[in-house]
């Protein structure tokens, strides 16, 4: 009988623990097998901010929600994040953040805004010629 050495020393017993990486839970056991967030149209862009709705019902009932939920609420019950922000505090992969904030926002636990765009911020002279008007004034 051969011994695999490369994944290091295991539990006895235990094919969903590695010592080095902890439990083992892939992804798609997080998610269902989804990979797109629900039905709800929203895009999860990596700058998207993302705000806790404290007064949502089953918000703060801990058998509603798995436990990924749960981490990713916690991160936005200080202050609002973004989706890249949450990605690095629950230390889970992007697209499995954005399938458990698609489950969040159609159960009403969290709103999602953006960042105004770039374009659609006015222009840097018409602010300096603002400025100019009013120290005139």
């Amino acid at each position: 009988m051969t011994e695999d050495l490369s994944s290091g020393p295991r539990e006895q017993g235990s094919q969903w623990y590695d010592n080095e990486a902890g439990p083992l839970v892939r992804p798609y056991a997080m998610t269902g097998g989804r990979t797109k967030p629900g039905p709800t149209g929203v895009r999860f862009d990596l700058i998207a901010l993302v705000t806790l709705d404290a007064g949502a019902p089953g918000i703060d009932d801990d058998t509603a929600l798995g436990p990924e939920h749960r981490a990713l609420i916690e991160l936005c019950r200080p202050e609002t994040q973004s989706v890249a922000e949450l990605a690095a505090g629950a230390d889970l992969p992007v697209g499995v953040v954005r399938v458990l904030l698609g489950d969040l926002l159609e159960l009403g636990c969290v709103t999602v805004s953006r960042p105004v765009p770039p374009a659609q911020l006015p222009d840097e002279r018409i602010l300096r010629e603002v400025i100019e008007g009013l120290r005139a004034l």
